[in-house]
Formats: structure tokens, sequence, C-alpha cells
């Protein structure tokens, strides 16, 4: 069995210092003002979250997998190129260029959101399916398999690793970037963050802040433990 990464192990006693640091500085009293408000805003913020990632994986796995088909061999290219010029814009000005258009509130965050987490999608499902192995797939072709066949019975199982890697980065700029969504009105954690900011109150930036970064390791890690378990051990590193 490998042994666990770097990261596996650091991340905890990371998290431990944090905890000890925030109970012995009185941070965690500050925060404790501000639950309901936690609680409340938490609900919003987790329903933006999944909604809007949720969508890009949807559909970003579907277009990816489009794009590797041997029908689009002449135009993918240059498709994933306007995709990865659209990875330098920031995300803040994709989230203020989705309220032009769609005003303020839930509608113009969704959007923003979905538009910054669907790149990185595409570009790992269209690379990883690149990438499996041609020998294989002839090999398949060769026992009698049907494109659809191929295509989920090979081509994704080997190319899942790259998939989740993509699934991974898409929810971590998600998770982090929604914050950015209080500023057009979409509400969330960010209200806490960003008024914190404004008024110079470490206890309200922290108890808006402090739950973001929860959020975002929680997150990771229930993808981490879904790519370990779900990726076939032949094509996994981590197994």
């Amino acid at each position: 069995m490998q042994k666990p990464r770097l990261g596996t192990r650091v991340v905890p006693w990371i998290a431990l210092a944090a905890g000890i640091l925030i109970g012995t500085s009185g941070l965690i009293d500050q925060i404790g003002a501000y639950w309901e408000d936690i609680t409340y805003l938490s609900q919003g913020h987790m329903v933006l979250v999944a909604a809007s990632g949720g969508a890009a994986i949807l559909t970003g796995i579907p277009v990816g997998i489009w794009l590797s088909r041997p029908s689009m061999e002449r135009s993918a290219e240059t498709v994933m190129q306007v995709f990865n010029i659209g990875t330098t814009i920031p995300t803040l000005a994709v989230i203020a260029l989705s309220m032009t258009i769609l005003g303020i509130g839930f509608a113009p965050a969704f959007f923003g959101l979905f538009v910054a987490s669907l790149l990185p999608i595409v570009r790992n499902t269209y690379a990883g399916l690149l990438a499996v192995p041609a020998h294989l797939k002839e090999a398949a072709h060769g026992m009698g398999m049907t494109p659809a066949q191929i295509l989920f019975r090979v081509e994704i199982p080997n190319a899942l690793y790259v998939i989740f890697s993509g699934v991974r980065t898409a929810l971590a700029i998600n998770v982090g970037t929604t914050p950015l969504a209080f500023l057009i009105g979409g509400g969330g954690l960010g209200e806490l963050i960003f008024t914190g900011i404004d008024l110079m109150d470490t206890g309200m930036l922290l108890a808006g802040a402090v739950p973001v970064a929860m959020l975002a390791v929680l997150v990771d890690f229930l993808m981490g433990q879904a790519q370990l378990h779900l990726v076939p051990k032949g094509v996994n590193p981590l197994r």
C-alpha cells in the first residue's frame, strides 16, 4: 500500500495548530458572537456552491467527452484555446460581467461561479480522454465493442483520475470564490467577510473566513476520498 502523501500528514497538524491559535487568542469568542449569522448565511453559501459546482460538473464532463471524439479532432483544439483564454480572466471580472447581463442576486452569482468552475473540468476531461493509450481502444474495438462501450468501459475508467483532478480544482475555485458573490447580491458568507473588512472588525471577518476555509478543506477531503476509492486501482496513483 502506498504511504500517505506529505499533504495528508501535514494538513491535520496545521488545522490543529490553527485551532489552538484561535482558541488561545480569544478569537473563538469573537467568532461565536456571530453564530446565528454564520448559521443563516452558510445555508445560502452552500446552496450556491452546490448549485454552481454541480451544474459545472454535469456540463463540463459531457463537453469534454464531446470534444475528445474523433469527429471533433479538427476543431477541438480551437475550442480548447478559447477555454484556456477564459482561464486567464479573473473570476471577479467574470462575476462582474455576469452582473451586467443578469443584474444582481442569485442568478449572476450562479452564472459567474458556474463559468469559473467549468473550465478546469472541461480541460481535464478532454486531456484525460486523449491520453488513453490507443492500443487499449484498438483492443476493445477488436473485441467487438461499440463506440459507446469503448467510451464507458475503457476510456472513462482510464481517464477518471485526471477527470477527478479537474473536478477537485474546479470545486476549490468555486468554494474560494463564492464569497465574492456577496458583492453582486448573491449572499453567502462573503457578507461577514467584506463587512468585517469595511468595519475593520476582526471577529466578523473571521466569522466568515473560517467557515469558508473549513468548507474548502471538507470539500477537498471528500473529493480526495472519492478519487481514492472510485478510480480503478490500476490507473490510480493514490492506491
